[in-house]
């Protein structure tokens, strides 16, 4: 029985991960409401093997239930309703706004994007330019910063 929750909690996660890299809303929701699920499973089978409830004087000797797990299962399950409510909202306002829920990569992200790219081929270009003119010193040519001239 454990190895099989064991199963579903990897399978729970693996498929919310698959569904978050989604770019549409509906699926990044759905996805984080699997992993949610699966975190709650997993806390549950930390919990260990059952127990008598913890009762003062219900105990009779008996093996006591673990009580933190279930509580914070119940917690998880609080969060996760709140942020999934939450990003419901969001994906309904950009629903509204856009007529879609794929999410599009944002103007400014893609020029900061160029702009890095831009600066990376110039660090190159001043890197191969530099060693460029080292083999030049070595073999004997003009070293870096003189003139060719009389």
């Amino acid at each position: 029985m454990s190895l099989l929750l064991a199963f579903s909690t990897a399978l729970l996660f693996s498929l919310g991960t698959y569904l978050l890299l989604q770019r549409r809303l509906s699926r990044l929701i759905v996805g984080l409401g699997l992993m949610g699920h699966g975190a709650n499973l997993l806390l549950l089978l930390s919990g260990g093997r059952r127990g008598v409830a913890p009762f003062i004087g219900a105990t009779k000797g008996e093996r006591v239930a673990d009580p933190m797990p279930q509580a914070l299962a119940l917690t998880a399950i609080v969060i996760s309703f709140g942020v999934t409510a939450f990003l419901l909202a969001l994906a309904f306002r950009s629903w509204q706004l856009t007529g879609d829920d794929l999410v599009e990569d944002d103007v400014e992200d893609r020029r900061i994007a160029g702009a890095l790219a831009a600066l990376a081929d110039e660090e190159v270009a001043d890197i191969e330019a530099m060693a460029a003119a080292g083999a030049d010193a070595e073999a004997g040519g003009p070293a870096l910063g003189e003139e060719d001239g009389p």
